[in-house]
């Protein structure tokens, strides 16, 4: 009988390892550039549109979930939850918009996380009002702040301007609520924590990490990311999403 419930208890490891563990590992991947690197800018931050839809049919045809932020709470109830997010709100991120659609399919809903500069909206560059207007209606996209001129948010001292009045700024822009904020360059300290936690129920930071809830002090403000790069394979990506 002890022999019987010992292989039962391996099978039931086996086929549900997080849950026998206790811990499950959500990757929130970080991307800025989805474009052709053209020598302007760091190429690392750069993912070729053709890399980029192969990462995503990977996801869908594996049966990953990706989440936005307002559905966190889904992470508990979804098969392997991931967060896909784009910093700086380049307007290259149209091609993320072109990938989606052509992508999604009756199981499989394409989403993710734009964190846009709100002084910087309407550059040459960058993704102007009526675009993301669009891409917040579109279903696909969650709009959300990276802060209104992407300072290190430890040496400023406006953080009024820098993270309500941003969050204000976009949320007129799209109609829909601002909850998270990306920290420019990942940089944070305990003034940053207490003025983020103010105004937005989620920071992101460019620890390299998977996140673990744990139950910790401010957890859900020091949200981990993975970077995918330029550089990266489609073997590493593989690696990366399934926290190996």
């Amino acid at each position: 009988m002890k022999n019987l419930a010992l292989f039962l208890l391996s099978v039931f490891i086996l086929i549900h390892p997080s849950t026998a563990s206790g811990e499950t590992k959500i990757p929130i991947l970080i991307y800025h550039s989805i474009d052709e690197f053209k020598g302007h800018g760091s190429k690392e931050l750069y993912v070729s549109p053709e890399n980029f839809e192969k990462q995503m049919m990977y996801l869908r045809d594996h049966g990953f979930t990706l989440l936005t932020f307002e559905q966190w709470n889904d992470t508990k109830n979804v098969d392997k939850p991931i967060f896909i997010t784009f910093d700086d709100g380049y307007k290259n991120n149209l091609n993320v918009f072109a990938i989606f659609k052509k992508l999604e399919t009756a199981h499989f809903k394409p989403r993710g996380t734009m964190f846009v500069i709100s002084d910087f909206v309407g550059r040459s560059n960058r993704l102007s009002k009526s675009e993301l207007k669009m891409l917040a209606d579109s279903g696909f996209f969650s709009i959300q702040s990276h802060t209104a001129t992407r300072p290190d948010l430890t040496k400023v001292k406006d953080y009024q301007y820098e993270l309500k009045e941003s969050k204000e700024k976009i949320q007129r822009m799209t109609g829909q609520p601002v909850i998270a904020l990306a920290y420019p360059y990942g940089d944070y300290n305990d003034k940053v924590l207490a003025e983020t936690k103010k105004y937005y129920s989620f920071g992101l930071t460019t620890i390299p990490e998977y996140f673990i809830e744990k139950g910790m002090k401010d957890e859900r403000y020091l949200l981990p990311r993975l970077y995918v790069k330029y550089s990266t394979t489609m073997e590493e990506f593989v690696n990366l999403v399934h926290g190996k």
